[in-house]
Order: structure tokens, then sequence, then C-alpha cells
């Protein structure tokens, strides 16, 4: 394993590192200490290797990522994973705003809570939060999924697209065209997978699942108020 310390190492150089890996590199596994916050740590990854950060992060960590796992041990400032494309972002703590934002692909796990917007315009992302959510999460969320095993803020969903949000406890409120829906076997399936991935202990026949009305797709005056 590599270590590096961001004590003494530069962040911009430390990024350069990590962006140089290849899909044949023999340094699969790095361990990042002193973090202190740093914002845009481990981002535009694009090989298959471990990263661990240890400690807490700030803006956009792991931002941008294809193929690498990266696990922050403590927590997540605003962005952790936006624009994700493949691979695995793990933080142990909490998440701060719009966490997995536009991610298009990839699984992010919250082990903690996150707070508002989670997955706001995702566009294909998997994203499980082992704890609650804010206000106005998955708002314009497009492809993918959102698994909530506490409970849901205000406008969850609202101007929803095809995203699928699963929620175990309760939900303040739901934002414009969000409506729950019919959990059917297929849904149980793809949820029992992600609850299994992202080491969740729960049963998926304890979740609600929320979508799309499917009523905001075009503008209709009769729908004019919910806009």
């Amino acid at each position: 394993m590599q270590t590096i310390d961001l004590a003494t190492t530069p962040l911009r150089d430390l990024n350069a590192m990590l962006q140089a890996q290849t899909d044949n590199t023999n340094q699969t596994s790095w361990e990042i200490v002193n973090p202190k916050g740093a914002h845009a740590l481990a981002v535009g990854l694009d090989a298959p290797i471990e990263v661990t950060v240890k400690g807490s992060t700030g803006y956009y960590c792991a931002g941008m990522n294809k193929q690498a796992t990266v696990r922050v041990t403590g927590s997540a400032g605003p962005g952790v994973a936006e624009n994700m494309m493949s691979g695995t972002v793990i933080v142990e703590g909490d998440a701060s705003q719009y966490a997995g934002a536009t991610g298009r692909g990839g699984l992010l796990v919250v082990k903690g809570n996150a707070s508002s917007r989670c997955g706001i315009s995702m566009k294909g992302i998997d994203i499980v939060v082992h704890g609650s959510i804010g206000h106005m999460s998955g708002f314009m969320a497009q492809r993918g999924n959102i698994v909530v095993l506490g409970d849901a803020g205000d406008a969850l969903g609202d101007s929803l697209y095809e995203t699928r949000i699963f929620v175990r406890g309760t939900v303040k409120s739901l934002g414009a065209d969000c409506v729950e829906k019919e959990m059917r076997p297929e849904h149980i399936e793809i949820l029992r997978d992600l609850l299994e991935r992202a080491g969740a202990d729960a049963s998926p026949e304890e979740f609600r699942r929320y979508g799309s009305a499917r009523k905001l797709y075009n503008f209709n005056i009769d729908h004019a108020g919910e806009y």
C-alpha cells in the first residue's frame, strides 16, 4: 500500500499521482492521511484502484470517479461523488449537500446521514444511505436508484423522472409529481441487490417505493399549478 501524507504532499501532486494510474497499474492500494477537510480530493480517477482517506474531506471528494473504489473513513463535504461514472465511493460518516449529484453510474454508499439534495439530477448512479436524507433529495433525478434506510425530508423526488426511490422510514413530504408506487417483485430484487452491495442490514420488504407520476414530462395547462 502506498501511503501519502497530505501534511507534506501538496493535494495537486497527490491527485496527479492517482490520475496517472492505469488499468495495468501494480500500485492498486493507496492510503491518504491527514486530509484535514481538503477539497477535490481523489477526483477524476480512472483505474481499478482502492483509495482510503483516513479522515474527513471537503467539497467534491471522488468527483468524476471511474472504476476506482474510494473510501472516506470520516465524513464528506458537499458534492461527494459528483458526476461519478462508475466504481464505488463509501463514506463511513455523514455526507453534506448534493451527494452523488449528476452521477451517471457506480455506487455511492453513505453509512451515516446525507444532507439536502442528495442525488439531485442523477443520471444512473445508485445511492444507498444507511441513515436519513434531507430536503429536495432526488430533485430532477433521471435514472438510477436512491435507497434510504432512515427517513426522508421535505419535497422528496421533486420533478422526478425515472429514478426509483426506496425509503424504509418516514417521508416528510413528496415533491411535485412524485408519488408512492407499488413494490413489485422486480423492485424487491433490485433493492435486495443494492442493500447487499452496500452492506446494509435491512430487508427489502420493509421499504416503500416512490417514483414519477409522469404528469410533468410535457407542459400541460391542466397541470400548471403543479410546476
